[in-house]
């Protein structure tokens, strides 16, 4: 298990203060009816921002899901942040998933680069490359794996916490995206997916492909 921080993410706990102070305000000055919309609010913040532990698989190899989500692509095309052809896998979390992102693979961040960019649904192929978005390009004892943080058409706000030099763990909590978005994974050729398009997949838990 590799999880050193809290059950609710900590980017969430500003947004959970204020929505449920207005929420208590608005209960004891107007009465559970009017509150109650507020207090809806308070639990989508609540569950927006859940980032629950999971199990760390430990087979050699393995690729693991940065995210939770859905599959939404699985194909051969160009990483332009390794300048390579490599085997892309896309993860499209919606709001009511987790969005803390966990490293896939145990390595070296070799760089990190941020680019900023449009808004687009995260749905769409296009979003990879016009969305605003954070690149890691990571080491694996001499192969590369890349794990790109994108904003999506609600998020507007990626967070990542590691820059070139770091060493990270498998299922390690690297980052944060906030209210919908995508993670593209791009792997060596040869790398064999583990999952199909449409498939529901969990951060760290799910492994998405064996190097």
């Amino acid at each position: 298990m590799n999880y050193p921080h809290p059950i609710i993410a900590r980017e969430g706990w500003p947004f959970l203060g204020i929505a449920v102070a207005v929420a208590l305000v608005v209960h004891f000055m107007a009465g559970v009816f009017w509150a109650a919309p507020f207090w809806v609010i308070a639990l989508f913040v609540l569950q927006f921002f859940r980032d629950p532990p999971r199990e760390v698989p430990q087979q050699a190899g393995a690729v693991l899901s940065p995210a939770d989500g859905r599959i939404v692509a699985i194909e051969t095309t160009q990483d332009p942040y390794a300048g390579r052809e490599a085997l892309k896998i896309s993860v499209f979390m919606n709001v009511f998933n987790v969005h803390s992102n966990r490293a896939p693979v145990d390595g070296t961040v070799t760089k990190v680069e941020y680019f900023p960019g449009r808004f687009f649904n995260a749905d769409l192929d296009k979003a990879s490359l016009e969305n605003e978005r954070n690149a890691l390009v990571i080491d694996v004892g001499g192969q590369i794996v890349t794990s790109v943080q994108v904003a999506g058409l609600i998020a507007r706000r990626i967070l990542c916490y590691v820059k070139a030099g770091d060493r990270l763990t498998r299922g390690q909590r690297y980052g944060f995206i906030r209210f919908g978005s995508r993670v593209d994974v791009y792997l060596p050729l040869g790398s064999r997916p583990r999952v199909a398009i449409g498939d529901k997949v969990s951060a760290t838990s799910t492994i998405l492909a064996e190097l």
